[in-house]
């Protein structure tokens, strides 16, 4: 007869891969959590502890806001430039390396996690990943997105103003994603 083994809340929640958590918290190495919301996304280098995490350095996608940045806080271009940022802030921090730890959140191949991790490793941050996820460059830019809504716009302009209301309220023409991702990469990289 055997008897009735619980869930943990946290794993029935689908939160928290114990087993994952376990390697972790015993590898003593700095980890890096990357999260994608609804509108923006975060990541943190954490140091695991038995006791908890303790937080190195985060980052937002807020800050690209600061830095110029125009276009969508969740696409892929700007999982790149966050990446970017976060690395190069995480590097100040003493940073060297650290390793992708998503818990139970998983990534397809080409998405916006390898893009950010991508923005990571061009930062100078040794994290392992095999370059068969990366985006193509043309994605991590922007251009694909900019040529489809220039190829919209002439063909379907109320489906053009719908799909990209939210940039145009602001005042920004998705055509123009690859220039101002240019431009914003350049100010992420003169920054001290």
């Amino acid at each position: 007869m055997t008897g009735y083994v619980p869930m943990y809340r946290r794993r029935r929640s689908g939160v928290t891969d114990y087993k994952a958590r376990r390697k972790a918290v015993s590898s003593r190495r700095t980890l890096l959590a990357v999260r994608i919301s609804g509108k923006n996304v975060s990541a943190q280098f954490l140091q695991p502890t038995v006791k908890g995490d303790f937080v190195l350095s985060s980052a937002h996608s807020h800050a690209l806001q600061k830095l110029g940045w125009k276009g969508s806080l969740k696409s892929l271009p700007a999982c790149y430039l966050l990446g970017l940022w976060a690395g190069k802030e995480a590097k100040k921090k003493g940073v060297e390396s650290a390793y992708l730890y998503n818990g139970l959140v998983p990534f397809v191949r080409g998405s916006r996690i390898p893009a950010f991790l991508k923005g990571v490793s061009d930062a100078g941050i040794e994290i392992p990943f095999s370059d068969e996820i990366l985006p193509s460059g043309e994605r991590l830019e922007g251009k694909d997105i900019a040529r489809y809504a220039s190829e919209l716009a002439t063909q379907d302009k109320s489906l053009y103003e719908k799909r990209f209301s939210a940039l145009l309220k602001r005042g920004f023409k998705p055509e123009s994603y690859a220039d101002n991702y240019a431009r914003v990469k350049t100010a992420i990289m003169e920054a001290k």
